[in-house]
């Protein structure tokens, strides 16, 4: 994703042109590997020679790289293989994990229904469970080691959870919550169980740390509308837009074009993983646990590029889509996440030395970014190294998928960043 070319990435691309060739001449292709599309009279030779390599020198099991403007779709890429160790090829329609961006969804859900009045973006929260009702603030640790407590100065809202200021945070990117929870383990039973399970490391509203608020959101969502999360989404979102790969739960069909994931190696290689089991559960989350395809996904951040609706469906009314591109954190910024799990994340730092806010469900840019997109463009992505941005400006989106950990997998950012310059070159061009 985002820094300025170094001489590592000058070096890899070279190198990848250069494969790219010497594959093209030796190597048999793949069974069943779609071709890349080139639409609009745009040629982008040079991307698709970087993403098959990319895929065929195995820095990558496979890929589903699509943009669009507001024109239409402008570049189709589909490289690579489901698994390394199988060989079915990558498709267009390939399903993927893509774990938090389902965050963007659930907060379209929500905004869906304050626009229907049902719920207030500052009141309070709806009380759904005790953990959003006598909020308790992780206010340090004693001599001891055990964790100390009070009561947060302010109800969390709607706002907060939407844009990760509430003081719910995610362990993997927070040592503090890693401590809390270790202190809490060390207690006595009696005590263990007045514990928070829950707690805030900050009071609402006075910082940015990612972390679960969007989960809440979910269950807001199911509790307020009075339908599961999953039915909610079906009716309201997924459906109307025609995106019938996004899901909770997968048929058996979808289940057979699931890509599988791959562990990046201490080498550089990539192993892959088991194969997934099939969630067993009915409960879902608002901020992970859903799966979609490229295509689909595309058509959910077209729709916000096109503020709120899509071939005639409308999702949104367009002031509400232009509150989600909008700093909704005022002059709180959003911070590095440093990892507390290596096996699971990198440290995140997409846009160094650029000022990063946040807005419903999306992560914004302050300042233009190395590789093409403008100021106020907007982006978030999954846990597997799935990715999007939306482009206000230029108007221009784009999702990349694959399934690779750790999170921020530093050879899918470099090339998830040249796929993002080759995109800006045709649209410049244009």
């Amino acid at each position: 994703m985002i820094h300025h070319p170094n001489r590592r990435d000058i070096l890899w691309t070279a190198a990848a042109l250069a494969a790219a060739g010497s594959f093209g001449a030796h190597c048999p292709a793949i069974a069943g590997t779609e071709q890349p599309r080139r639409l609009g009279g745009n040629s982008f030779s040079k991307l698709d020679a970087l993403l098959r390599a990319a895929t065929r020198s195995e820095q990558l099991p496979g890929l589903v790289a699509l943009a669009a403007t507001d024109k239409g779709i402008l570049y189709e890429g589909v490289f690579g293989r489901r698994r390394l160790d199988v060989p079915t090829a990558m498709t267009r329609d390939t399903i993927f994990r893509v774990a938090s961006m389902v965050k963007p969804i659930t907060s379209v859900a929500a905004l869906q229904l304050v626009e229907q009045g049902k719920l207030s973006l500052d009141a309070p929260v709806p009380e759904i469970d005790p953990a959003l009702g006598a909020l308790q603030v992780l206010d340090g640790f004693d001599a001891a080691g055990n964790p100390r407590l009070r009561p947060a100065k302010r109800p969390i809202t709607l706002r907060h959870l939407l844009t990760h200021t509430s003081g719910f945070t995610y362990r993997l990117w927070d040592a503090k919550a890693v401590r809390y929870f270790k202190s809490v383990e060390r207690l006595a039973p009696a005590e263990r169980k007045k514990a928070p399970r829950a707690p805030l490391m900050f009071d609402p509203g006075e910082h940015w740390q990612y972390g679960p608020g969007i989960d809440w959101v979910g269950r807001i969502v199911a509790s307020v509308s009075g339908k599961p999360l999953d039915v909610y989404f079906r009716e309201h979102i997924l459906a109307p837009l025609g995106m019938n790969d996004t899901s909770f739960v997968l048929s058996p069909r979808q289940r057979a074009r699931e890509a599988g994931l791959h562990r990046r190696k201490p080498d550089g290689s990539l192993k892959p993983q088991p194969p997934e089991r099939p969630p067993t559960g009915h409960s879902f989350s608002g901020g992970a646990g859903i799966y979609s395809s490229a295509p689909d996904y595309l058509t959910f951040i077209r729709m916000l590029m096109h503020g709120g609706s899509l071939d005639g469906v409308r999702i949104l009314r367009p002031e509400t889509v232009a509150l989600m591109g909008q700093n909704q954190i005022g002059t709180v910024d959003v911070g590095v996440l440093k990892t507390t799990q290596p096996v699971a994340s990198n440290d995140v730092d997409f846009f160094p030395g650029i000022g990063l806010k946040w807005g419903f469900g999306h992560m914004i840019n302050m300042q233009a970014g190395p590789d093409g997109r403008n100021a106020g463009s907007l982006t978030w992505a999954g846990l597997l190294n799935t990715y999007y941005w939306i482009d206000p400006a230029r108007r221009v989106a784009a999702v990349f998928m694959t399934q690779v950990l750790p999170f921020a997998d530093e050879p899918t950012l470099r090339i998830y960043r040249q796929f993002e310059r080759e995109i800006y070159k045709a649209v410049n061009a244009g």
